[in-house]
């Protein structure tokens, strides 16, 4: 008895072929991969960076005072007003720099569709874009779906910038550059003078910036986190990505924003109406009734993370594990070499099935990872109870 395939069509015989692939070289993120395997094992999750912790009960009131006073159906494609005008003062207050809330200000389904949207708005097909590896892995596929070529551009050993290695990579070419600061994943700041430089590095050229800056309000020890809004030479060629999930403890919102100069706004906004045109409309009331009644929350964030680095690190003195400089973000970067010499992604799955604590392998922030690195990296989002349990396993390495 001859069993048909479901994909033959029964007139020609013939099985349907699927397209070939937009992203032939992407498979399941790291994220999931760890999460899943930390699932699995009962293993504590320090892999994917997201809180254990509760936003705010003032936020979440606000949410359900913004269902029930109607605020259920489409709000404008930009984003509720309120909100956007809120932003727009928060920016002037702690930048300098005054975006119109009408024309400047879009809200978004998340930073990573404003990344995507970043550089679909941009990019045309050949154009190249330069990354600075290691990287956010959302960046990469956005730049292959416009059709444009990623320029990867190592850090340097620190994961600061390598100058003579950026100026080198810029050409003809070159239609965009994407920075994150702080930065995912090695926890490094850029400095106001590291902007200052860039910006002069930029000036000669009409090379558009895409500043991931989503962990803005998590930069320690008296520092402050240096936007490209603040700088004028950068300001006027920007578009600057940040995150609520991020900064109010609730990722699973996926509410973000992008304030941009009138031309690459409006460019945005073309991509943004088509690709998810509006964003969930009582957290953005609720957002904006918080920003309004709360406009200092975002300014404790810095003491708030601070203590849970400190206590992280002062755990892991001891361990075996070398401490990498943590200067912003909610991620401990650690060298593991004196403990093993099993790659980075190897090393991670290890401890994840052996000590029950889940890292990520900072390999798979790239296009070819190091393999003579040995660096993992640790989460310490994380209630304090959270952290103590994971540093007593390990601390028996």
């Amino acid at each position: 008895m001859h069993t048909r395939n479901m994909n033959e069509n029964p007139r020609t015989g013939r099985s349907f072929q699927a397209p070939p692939s937009r992203l032939p070289q992407v498979g399941t993120t790291i994220f999931t991969v760890m999460s899943a395997l930390a699932q699995s094992c009962g293993a504590i999750n320090l892999g994917q960076g997201f809180p254990d912790f509760e936003p705010d009960p003032a936020l979440l009131d606000a949410v359900t005072r913004s269902m029930h006073q109607g605020h259920n159906q489409y709000p404008p494609m930009a984003g509720v007003p309120a909100l956007r005008e809120a932003l727009a003062d928060k920016i002037e207050s702690l930048y300098g720099q005054r975006y119109d809330p009408g024309e400047e200000i879009t809200i978004t389904a998340g930073a990573t569709q404003a990344l995507l949207t970043a550089v679909l708005s941009v990019v045309h097909p050949g154009d190249e874009v330069l990354v600075l590896t290691p990287a956010y892995d959302s960046y990469l596929p956005a730049i292959e779906l416009a059709g444009g070529v990623p320029r990867c551009v190592a850090l340097n050993a620190d994961f600061g910038p390598d100058w003579v290695a950026l100026a080198a990579a810029l050409g003809p070419r070159t239609r965009a550059m994407i920075l994150n600061s702080p930065h995912n994943p090695s926890g490094r700041v850029w400095s106001a003078q590291d902007l200052q430089r860039l910006g002069e590095l930029l000036a000669p050229t009409d090379v558009v910036l895409i500043s991931d800056e989503v962990y803005e309000h998590m930069v320690y020890d008296g520092r402050a986190h240096a936007s490209a809004a603040s700088q004028p030479l950068l300001a006027q060629r920007s578009l600057v990505v940040s995150s609520f999930g991020k900064t109010y403890h609730a990722t699973g919102w996926k509410v973000g924003m992008v304030a941009a100069p009138r031309a690459l706004s409006a460019e945005f906004r073309k991509v943004h109406q088509f690709n998810v045109f509006t964003v969930n409309t009582p957290m953005q009331w609720a957002l904006a009734d918080y920003l309004r009644n709360h406009p200092q929350a975002h300014l404790q964030l810095p003491t708030f993370y601070q203590a849970r680095r400190d206590h992280f690190r002062a755990g892991l003195q001891g361990t075996g594990l070398r401490l990498l400089p943590c200067e912003g973000t909610y991620f401990q970067c650690v060298d593991y070499a004196s403990i093993s010499d099993l790659p980075e992604a190897e090393f991670c799955s290890w401890l994840t099935r052996r000590h029950k604590v889940a890292a990520i392998p900072i390999g798979a922030f790239e296009p070819v990872p190091d393999q003579r690195r040995r660096v993992a990296r640790f989460c310490f989002a994380k209630r304090e109870q959270t952290l103590d349990a994971a540093l007593q396993r390990l601390q028996e390495l």
